[in-house]
């Protein structure tokens, strides 16, 4: 088995904001994604993606949970 990953990047799940299909994993950084928030307000989540349930591009959210 492979070792867990250690440091700041976190694995997070996609879905879509329209129709809820769980449709991405990806990893982003905990520690920049913290310093874009308190700088801008904003931060990286909502991503424009493709939803293959819908069958166009929405916003996708940040899932907690991994299926």
């Amino acid at each position: 088995m492979a070792k867990a990953k250690k440091g700041p990047r976190q694995p997070t799940g996609l879905k879509c904001g329209q129709c809820g299909a769980f449709g991405y994993i990806t990893e982003y950084n905990k520690t920049n994604e913290q310093l874009k928030q308190q700088r801008d307000g904003q931060g990286t989540f909502p991503l424009r993606k493709y939803c293959k349930v819908c069958r166009q591009h929405t916003d996708h959210q940040q899932v907690k949970k991994l299926k």
